[in-house]
C-alpha cells in the first residue's frame, strides 16, 4: 500500500464507448481505442482501465455480448504487445470472464462485486485483482440516492464489508483495492467531504483507489469549468491531495500531467518543502 506521500501508481483510461461524459465516442472504434492506450503508456500510465458501458449519470445499461464485443479486442490487441496491466472496467460477470480471458488482470468493479449473485464467485474463480468500488443504486437512480448522516464513515463501512465478503467467498486479501466512488451517489460536497476523509480508507488496510479526473463535482468548486475538457487543473488538484492522504493508484484521464504534477509534489517534499 502507499504510504502518505508516495507517488501513487496511475490509471489510465481508455472508454470504448459512444457516450461515457468525457471522452465518449473518441476511442469506440478498436484500432483507435489501442492506440489511445499507446499514449498513455508512454506517457507513464502503470495500469490500463479498459470500459465498454458508461456509468456516468443516467447511462443506459448496454448487453453483455455488445459490452464483451467493445472491449475483448482491444484487451486482445493491447496484451498481444504491452505487459503492462490491464483493468476490465465492468459490473457484469460475463465481461470479466471474457476479458480476462483475452488477458486484463484486474476487475475494477462499480457494484463492488453486487450487481449479479455470481460476482463473487467469479472473482474468486478468475484469480485476478478487483477494485471494489461505492455506488448506491445504478446509473440511472445513483443521483436520487445522495441521503447520507456520516458520508465518509458510511462508505468506508460498505466497503469494509464488501471486502470481508470477497474474502469469504475465496478472494485473496491482497488482491482487493478498495474506491470511494467519487460523484457516484453523492453529491459535490459529499465528494469532497470523501476526498477529505480519505483516511477512513486507508485505514482499513487496503490499497485505496481515486477516480475523481475530469468529475463534474469539480463545478462546485470552479463554476466555469462547465464541460470536462475544463477541469485539468481541478483533476491535479484532487490527484496531489489524493498522493499526499496515502491513495495507491489514481484512475485519470490525463496521465503526463498528473504524473509530472505527482513528481514536482515528490520533488519539492525531498527538498524539505
Amino acid at each position: 500500500m502507499s504510504r502518505a506521500g508516495a507517488i501513487p501508481q496511475l490509471m489510465g483510461i481508455v472508454n470504448v464507448t459512444p457516450d461515457s461524459f468525457s471522452d465518449g465516442g473518441d476511442f469506440r472504434d478498436p484500432e483507435a481505442a489501442v492506440a489511445h492506450a499507446r499514449r498513455l503508456i508512454a506517457e507513464g500510465a502503470d495500469l490500463i482501465d479498459i470500459g465498454g458501458e458508461s456509468t456516468r449519470p443516467g447511462a443506459p445499461p448496454v448487453a453483455e455480448d455488445e459490452e464483451i464485443a467493445r472491449v475483448a479486442p482491444v484487451i486482445a490487441a493491447l496484451r498481444a504487445e504491452s505487459a503492462v496491466p490491464i483493468s476490465i472496467d465492468t459490473m457484469k460477470p460475463a465481461v470479466a470472464r471474457a476479458a480476462v480471458a483475452a488477458g486484463a488482470t484486474l476487475w475494477n468493479d462499480v457494484t463492488a462485486l453486487s450487481w449479479s449473485s455470481d460476482s463473487l464467485a467469479t472473482a474468486a474463480e478468475l484469480g485476478c485483482g478487483v477494485i471494489l468500488m461505492h455506488m448506491r443504486g445504478d446509473p440511472r437512480t445513483m443521483n436520487a440516492r445522495t441521503a447520507y448522516a456520516d458520508v465518509a464513515g458510511e462508505v468506508a463501512g460498505y466497503l469494509r464489508d464488501r471486502a470481508d465478503a470477497a474474502i469469504a467467498a475465496g478472494v485473496r486479501r491482497e488482491a482487493i483495492r478498495l474506491d470511494p466512488g467519487v460523484g457516484f451517489a453523492k453529491t459535490a460536497p459529499q465528494s469532497l467531504e470523501l476526498l477529505a476523509r480519505l483516511d477512513r480508507l486507508t485505514a482499513l488496510g487496503f490499497p485505496v483507489v481515486v477516480g475523481a479526473s475530469r468529475k463534474s463535482f469539480l463545478k462546485h468548486v470552479d463554476p466555469s469549468a462547465k464541460s470536462a475538457d475544463d477541469r485539468l487543473a481541478g483533476s491535479l488538484a484532487v490527484a496531489l491531495a489524493a498522493a499526499r492522504a496515502g491513495a495507491a493508484i489514481l484512475r485519470v484521464h490525463d496521465v503526463a500531467a498528473t504524473r509530472q504534477a505527482l513528481l514536482t509534489q515528490a520533488a519539492l517534499a525531498e527538498a524539505g518543502l
